[in-house]
């Protein structure tokens, strides 16, 4: 199956980089929880949420002052901000150099090929998930990354180690050496609420090196189940928008709700005008969890996969010959033998309209849905066949 992914107005969130910014245009999958994980030991900050609520109930003029200004928000902003962290990287990239003579054969028989590597600095977010010293960010933040220095808002700097990261979900696991810090809990992306308070926490344009505290912005949550087409190799389904302003720089950061757990890493803004306009877009929790489990285990999300399907976008020619309602789905141009397709009872001129039972309109969709998986799991795809509706069960072998 052809695994390129449309793109769509969408610009990752990314680090800010020396020189000015430098832009990422958007670009898989469910592991063990890390319930009992090393991730998810020691007192939680909603514990912290209520002790600062109880602390309001002072006796005096100016505690009762204070006390009247505090709410959900204060209170949460106070508890976690102390886990959220700077980041700065260093990359070493590699540039072609382009010769004058464009791509003439006859200069390039005297010149050649010719490059060239930099060293570039940029800067992203993220935040602590253990007392031990996990740190959750962005793959476009830190995956690339040669060195790594994490700033905590005590002003203390540590060398990190990138334990594994995930391209396809966006997502890095670093760790630095520490004990008793503090951090944030991992709360449950599936009960969100649409319309519910959320907080964003970051570095956005740098701002925590000059007084080693995060950036905060309140919005609600103003969709959730989003999914997005990128390119990067990456894939963001089910995301959370936000209307809490996002800029570059606070990739990586988290997304929490008003008692202080992590719902979503801030990952994507539209930027049609090349500033926040108010849509934001964060990797669900639950999506998170499974990832950072699979990476700090082997350092990596196994996705190295194969299904032997090729396919193609239903268009106007091909609904009206099969008789459906509208040009949706897609239809299977090719069985490979031997493939896990084949094993699964694909033929050809099936059309696919469902996976996972989510609604396949076009190819791009059907791939996201794939994309999305790691080896070993089974995608449920619903398929129209002599105009009758099944269901197969699509199994992804390693290749």
């Amino acid at each position: 199956m052809n695994r390129n992914v449309a793109v769509i107005a969408v610009v990752l969130l990314i680090p800010l980089l020396a020189g000015g910014v430098i832009g990422y245009n958007l670009g898989r999958s469910p592991g063990r929880t890390m319930e009992g994980a090393a991730l998810s030991q020691g007192a939680p900050f909603t514990e912290a949420v209520s002790a600062s609520s109880r602390a309001d109930s002072g006796d005096s003029t100016g505690e009762s002052i204070s006390g009247s200004r505090r709410n959900a928000i204060t209170r949460t902003v106070a508890a976690v901000s102390p886990a959220v962290v700077g980041i700065n990287v260093t990359e070493v990239r590699q540039y072609r150099y382009r010769s004058p003579w464009g791509d003439d054969p006859f200069f390039r028989q005297f010149f050649g090929d010719r490059t060239y590597t930099e060293r570039v600095q940029g800067l992203g977010s993220g935040f602590l998930v253990s007392p031990d010293g996990y740190i959750v960010t962005n793959d476009h933040v830190a995956g690339n990354a040669k060195e790594i220095t994490v700033t905590l808002t005590n002003g203390e700097k540590y060398k990190a180690e990138l334990v594994g990261t995930d391209q396809v979900a966006d997502i890095a696991l670093l760790k630095i050496n520490g004990k008793d810090l503090p951090y944030i809990r991992l709360g449950n992306s599936d009960d969100v609420i649409i319309g519910e308070w959320v907080i964003a926490f970051g570095n956005p344009f740098g701002l925590f090196d000059i007084s080693d505290k995060p950036t905060v912005t309140v919005g609600v949550v103003s969709a959730t189940k989003m999914n997005l087409r990128a390119e990067e190799g990456r894939v963001y389904r089910g995301m959370i928008q936000t209307d809490a302003a996002i800029n570059s720089g606070n990739s990586g950061g988290p997304l929490v709700n008003s008692v202080g757990e992590v719902i979503a890493v801030n990952a994507v803004i539209y930027t049609p005008n090349q500033g926040s306009i108010g849509l934001g877009f964060a990797i669900p929790i639950n999506r998170v969890k499974n990832v950072i489990a699979e990476l700090k285990k082997s350092g990596k999300v196994e996705r190295e996969f194969w299904t032997g399907l090729e396919v193609q976008t239903v268009d106007e020619r091909v609904a009206r010959y099969f008789g459906l309602e509208s040009a949706e789905g897609v239809i299977v141009s090719d069985v490979k033998k031997n493939s896990p397709a084949e094993k699964a009872g694909f033929r050809v001129g099936d059309i696919i309209v469902a996976a996972n039972g989510e609604k396949t309109v076009d190819d791009a969709t059907l791939m996201s849905a794939v994309d999305d998986a790691k080896t070993g799991d089974t995608v449920d795809l619903t398929v129209i066949r002599e105009r009758k509706k099944i269901d197969l069960k699509l199994k992804l072998e390693k290749h």
